[in-house]
């Protein structure tokens, strides 16, 4: 029987990992944009854990729609474009604009293709968890990758206002734990040994060359003359050394020798 595959989990991470990034997306943007009346003049927030983590949309008017077919899909976002992150992940890059845009999207385009081959592969299909953290890099990957192809940068929405930490979305969160996943798996992880199909038969041990012991010769058989019969030489030896055979008395003759004539 050969190994399972776990392909289906690998395509179904990326897919429900790009899916619940972008209706994350949608959902908080068009939620926060609130009739287009913002608290601070940029967008709104929301509290999830007070003192510590929002929701937080802001928005841009200056910036035009597309004139494309990117433009249902910008504006089912929000009646106004949003603000974006034109860098990499937590904001890296965010001072050159479309030039780190147009960077990004190619390394996010040739990165997903390169992850779907890789995970695709069947000595990678059979490996679970390399297939789970495969398929969490995949789904940040085209996630972020739609973004930057529809809207001309990442929309961020996931704020830690405590620390201060980069506002990210979920599709980083899906990066950063399938890439932790991918350190553990390739430092810390080994492979088990491969079970013995019930099929199959046990490579044969190669054959063992018996050892020849060298054996003495035994005396050659005295012969009694013509008529007689022969007898076994006393003096008979053995792998291990002589035998010592009885001696026979002078005056008697052994059983079944006739005297010659």
């Amino acid at each position: 029987m050969g190994s399972s595959s776990f392909r289906w989990l690998f395509l179904s991470l990326a897919c429900l990992g790009l899916a619940a990034d972008q209706a994350s997306k949608y959902a908080v943007f068009r939620w926060l944009y609130g009739e287009g009346v913002w608290a601070d003049g940029l967008g709104n927030s929301y509290d999830l854990v007070p003192g510590w983590f929002q929701f937080i949309a802001q928005f841009d008017p200056t910036e035009p729609f597309a004139t494309d077919w990117r433009e249902p899909l910008q504006r089912w976002n929000a009646p106004v474009m949003p603000r974006v992150n034109h860098g990499a992940l937590f904001g890296m890059g965010q001072s050159h604009r479309e030039r780190a845009n147009l960077i990004f999207l190619a390394i996010s385009g040739a990165a997903a293709l390169v992850i779907l081959v890789w995970g695709c592969l069947r000595s990678v299909a059979s490996d679970r968890w390399l297939s789970v953290a495969l398929g969490l890099i995949l789904a940040g990957t085209l996630g972020n990758f739609y973004d930057r192809l529809v809207f001309g940068g990442v929309r961020d929405f996931l704020y830690f206002y405590k620390i201060n930490w980069p506002v990210f979305n979920v599709a980083d969160c899906c990066l950063v734990c399938g890439a932790t996943l991918l350190f553990f798996h390739a430092f810390f992880w080994s492979p088990p040994e491969k079970a013995e199909s019930p099929g199959e038969t046990p490579a044969a041990a190669p054959p063992r060359t018996p050892q020849m012991v060298p054996s003495t010769p035994s005396a050659p058989l005295a012969a009694s003359g013509a008529g007689s019969t022969s007898s076994a030489n006393p003096a008979s030896t053995t792998a291990h050394g002589p035998l010592d055979a009885p001696a026979l008395d002078p005056g008697s003759r052994p059983a079944g020798s006739s005297s010659k004539a």
